[in-house]
């Protein structure tokens, strides 16, 4: 009977003691929840915060997929070390990109020699106000190299695997608050062109089909749609630009006419320019080395120096 009698006693649920269980448990749940959501709030600025007042949104690192493996080591012989990732990696096993041998053997990546004149260029220009314009800048040889000394950088790059890449660097050498990277192919006029990804040689990716594939004929080659956009219509004119460098496998003609504003500006405030001038790419474009140097001049740059296949060009009216 007696056990009869406690099967059909009513349990209390609203006790004191459950009711204080009850209050601890929800408010450290809210606890919880609000130092969650303040650790995540400084993320979510960090995504939404552009360094440059440009018309154009950036590439958002943050929302691209993780590229991987991931290969990255620091630069040898450079004044201002910095590391980047690798986006080729050759043909493993039997024949791996030069710099993977390089880790093998303990030893860093070769130096860029983009990355050599970029840091002396620039160490003649510290203490300047402006940014450095990396047109083409494939996996940020040239931007890190700027960033590292404490340039902003705005950065340009079509391939999304050249921009995974990029999104890497900007972590590993700290550099987020210094450089912009955008998804765009720079050019003359504002819309969409047809691009040749080259496999296992993204660097060589091109506008032109025949310039891409000008010394790698067995690559396959893949085409894609990418937005085009003027430097004349995202850079401002206060803005001060210290430096252009521009490699973009023969279409440096568009880049430069749809930066002649930039380019037009007086002694003093207009750039320095550095462009890759192979005549072979340049005519894959149906473009020409003349043709380049006589837009130059039309614009005041009539100084220009041969440095291997890229053109050093100043004002000196």
């Amino acid at each position: 009977m007696a056990n009869s009698w406690r099967r059909n006693q009513q349990i209390k649920i609203l006790t004191p003691k459950n009711l204080l269980l009850f209050f601890f448990t929800s408010l450290l749940l809210l606890i919880f929840l609000y130092l969650t959501s303040q650790t995540q709030q400084p993320h979510t600025k960090s995504i939404e915060k552009t360094i440059f007042n440009v018309p154009i949104t950036p590439f958002n690192c943050y929302n691209s997929q993780q590229a991987y493996p991931i290969i990255a080591n620091i630069v040898e012989g450079v004044k201002y070390p910095f590391l980047f990732s690798l986006s080729d990696f050759g043909n493993l096993p039997e024949k791996p990109h030069k710099n993977i041998q390089r880790i093998l053997k303990g030893k860093p990546f070769r130096r860029p020699d983009i990355s050599v004149t970029i840091q002396e260029l620039l160490e003649k220009m510290k203490g300047k106000n402006g940014i450095v314009i990396d047109v083409g800048a494939n996996v940020g040889m040239a931007s890190f190299a700027a960033a590292v000394m404490g340039f902003k950088v705005l950065a340009f790059e079509p391939v999304f695997e050249n921009l995974q890449k990029i999104c890497e660097g900007i972590y590993f050498n700290r550099v987020g608050e210094l450089v912009e990277v955008y998804e765009a192919a720079v050019s003359d006029h504002n819309g969409n062109i047809t691009f040749h990804k080259l496999v296992g040689r993204l660097d060589n990716s091109a506008v032109s089909a025949t310039g891409a594939k000008l010394a790698f004929k067995s690559n396959e080659e893949i085409e894609v749609q990418v937005k085009t956009i003027p430097l004349d219509e995202v850079i401002q004119e206060m803005e001060r630009v210290l430096l252009i460098k521009i490699d973009v496998q023969g279409w440096e003609y568009h880049v430069l006419k749809g930066a002649s504003k930039i380019l037009s500006r007086k002694k003093g405030e207009a750039p320095y320019l550095i462009y890759e001038e192979d005549e072979r790419l340049l005519q894959a474009s149906n473009s020409s080395t003349k043709e380049i140097r006589e837009f130059l001049r039309s614009v005041g740059y009539n100084r220009c120096t041969q440095h291997g296949t890229d053109a050093h060009c100043t004002k000196t009216d």
